[in-house]
C-alpha cells in the first residue's frame, strides 16, 4: 500500500525547500520575524487560491480547522489573522516574485520535454504582451492614485505562447504607460511580438526592426503614411490589402524601414481591420491568425481575476498588494503545470473547482488528475483481512 500526504502537500513540494530558503536568504525575508517563516505565508497565500478563502478570517480559520493535516505542509500551526497581516505588509514581495522565476523554469522545462505542439508553423519564439487595470478603493489605497477619485494598480505581462506562461511581468501605478515598460524589454533576435494599439511607437518599432525583433500589432486609424508596395491578395478568403509602406514621421528619415500593412475584413463585425507588421515574409493570412492568438493574454488575464479574486486584496500596503498578485501568479503557473502534467482535458475553471474539494484529500495528486472521476485503489491491507476472515469462517 503506497502511502501518500494530501493533495496540497503534493503540489507544496512543487516548490524545491533548498531553493526556496536560499530566496529567503537572498532578501532577507525572515530578518526581525520570530515564529512565523515565509514557507508557512506562502502556504497560506496559495491556500487562498483553489481554497477561495478571500479574507484573512477565512485562510486562517481554513487552516486551523485542518490542524492535524498541516504537518505534511511543514507548518507547526495555522496562523493568526494578525500574524499573517504583518507578514503580507512587511516580508518583502520581491521572495515571490524569485519564487515565480523559480517555478516558471520548472514549467518551460516540461512544456520543452513535451516537443513540438505549436499552433503555427514557423520556429520564431510568438509572445504577446499587455497590461491590465486593477481597480483600487481610493480611500484605502491612497498611495495607487490613478485619477481624481480612483485608485488603481497595472499589471504589465508578457506571455510565451509555447505552453501560455507568462514569462515575465511587472506591477507599476496605474498611471505608468505601457509603452514605457515595453521600451526597457528585451528580446532576442527573431521573435515576434504580438500587443495591441496601446504600444504603438514609431521610433520603438524601428528599435525593434534593427534588433530583428518581428512585431504584429493594429494600425491607428489616422496613421499618416506612403504605399511603397502593393501586394497581391488572396483570391479567396477575408483578406482585402496586403501593402508594404512607409511612415512619413519615422524617427530617422535618412534611413528607410518599410512596414507592412494587412487589411482583413471582419464578417462578424461588419468592417475592416488593419495589422502592421515588419515581417514582410509571411503570408497575409499568418499575420492575421497571429494577432488572433494574441487573445490568449486577454483570457490570461480574465482567468486571473476570475478564478483567483485578484480584486479582493488582503492588505492595503504596496507591499501586501504586491504580494497578493504575486502569490496568484504562482497559483497560475502551479495550474498550468498541472495541466501540463495531466492526461485528462482539464479546463482552468474546471481545475480550480474540482482542485477546491480535493486540497486535503490523502491521494496521489497525479492520479487524481489523469483520472478525476475514479475513486482510489483499495487498499491492499483491507482485502488481506477480509481473506484472513473468509478463511477463519
Amino acid at each position: 500500500m503506497n502511502r501518500v500526504c494530501s493533495i496540497f502537500s503534493q503540489i507544496l513540494n512543487l516548490f524545491p525547500r533548498l531553493e526556496f530558503q536560499q530566496a529567503v536568504q537572498d532578501h532577507k525575508a525572515e530578518r526581525h520575524m520570530r515564529g512565523f517563516t515565509s514557507w508557512g505565508q506562502s502556504a497560506a497565500m496559495l491556500f487562498c487560491r483553489p481554497g477561495r478563502a478571500h479574507t484573512l478570517r477565512e485562510i486562517c480559520g481554513g487552516l486551523a480547522s485542518c490542524e492535524g493535516k498541516l504537518k505534511h505542509l511543514g507548518i507547526p500551526r495555522a496562523p493568526k489573522r494578525s500574524t499573517l497581516a504583518y507578514a503580507n505588509e512587511h516580508r518583502p514581495w520581491q521572495l515571490f516574485q524569485t519564487v515565480f522565476q523559480q517555478l516558471l523554469g520548472k514549467c518551460q522545462a516540461v512544456v520543452a520535454g513535451r516537443g513540438s505542439r505549436k499552433k503555427f508553423r514557423f520556429k520564431n519564439k510568438l509572445v504577446s504582451l499587455d497590461s491590465s487595470v486593477v481597480d483600487l478603493s481610493l480611500s484605502l489605497f491612497d498611495w495607487a492614485q490613478f485619477c481624481r477619485t480612483k485608485g488603481a494598480i497595472k499589471l504589465h505581462l508578457l506571455l510565451d505562447h509555447d505552453g501560455y506562461l507568462p514569462s515575465f511581468a511587472v506591477i507599476t501605478p496605474g498611471k505608468t504607460s505601457d509603452i514605457r515598460v515595453a521600451r526597457q524589454l528585451h528580446f532576442d533576435p527573431g521573435t515576434i511580438l504580438v500587443m495591441d494599439r496601446g504600444y504603438v511607437d514609431y521610433e520603438w518599432f524601428v528599435q525593434l526592426t534593427r534588433q530583428k525583433v518581428y512585431f504584429v500589432t493594429r494600425l491607428k486609424d489616422r496613421a499618416s503614411f506612403e504605399v511603397v508596395e502593393e501586394r497581391p491578395a488572396p483570391t479567396r478568403g477575408n483578406i482585402l490589402k496586403d501593402q508594404v509602406i512607409f511612415f512619413h514621421s519615422q524617427a530617422q528619415p535618412e534611413q528607410e524601414y518599410f512596414f507592412r500593412t494587412v487589411e482583413l475584413w471582419n464578417e462578424e463585425k461588419q468592417e475592416s481591420v488593419v495589422f502592421l507588421t515588419n515581417h514582410l515574409e509571411f503570408g497575409p493570412t499568418t499575420i492575421a491568425a497571429i494577432y488572433k492568438d494574441r487573445w490568449q493574454v486577454e483570457l490570461f488575464f480574465k482567468a486571473v481575476k476570475q478564478n483567483l479574486k485578484i480584486k479582493t486584496f488582503l492588505g492595503t500596503s504596496p507591499n501586501a498588494v504586491k504580494t497578493q498578485i504575486w502569490t496568484a501568479l504562482i497559483a497560475m503557473l502551479i495550474l498550468r503545470y498541472l495541466q501540463l502534467l495531466s492526461s485528462f482535458g482539464w479546463s482552468l475553471s474546471n481545475l480550480v473547482a474540482l482542485l477546491r474539494h480535493q486540497l486535503f484529500v490523502y491521494r496521489d495528486l497525479f492520479a487524481w488528475l489523469n483520472a478525476p472521476f475514479e475513486g482510489p485503489p483499495q487498499a491492499v491491507v483491507a482485502e488481506q483481512m477480509q481473506l484472513a476472515l473468509e478463511l477463519c469462517r
